[in-house]
């Protein structure tokens, strides 16, 4: 059983190490591939196309959303806490001496 075991390892390594030559372990064979494959639509600028945001680039898509939430939580905040409240009276002081 050991000598029938170690005749496989060496038929598993001799083949493997035959299917191999040195020149085929220095072929890249996937580096960077997926980079330069576009699925899909181009992606545009926001302000080239601002009606139709699944064309956006992803980040366009979400600065403007963080913005548009930031502005309706902030707007939100100011319509119902009222803002501050001014107690101010103004008064009109006319003195004996300005009238002429």
């Amino acid at each position: 059983m050991a000598s029938t075991l170690a005749a496989r390892q060496a038929a598993n390594l001799l083949r493997l190490s035959s299917s191999r030559s040195p020149a085929a372990s220095l072929i890249q064979r996937r580096g960077l591939s997926g980079a330069a494959d576009h699925h899909g639509p181009a992606k545009v600028d926001f302000w080239k196309d601002p009606m139709s945001p699944s064309k956006w680039k992803e980040e366009h898509f979400v600065i403007i959303s963080l913005s548009g939430w930031g502005l309706l939580i902030y707007s939100g905040y100011k319509m119902f806490s009222g803002g501050k409240k001014k107690d101010e009276v103004f008064l009109l002081h006319f003195s004996s001496s300005s009238i002429a």
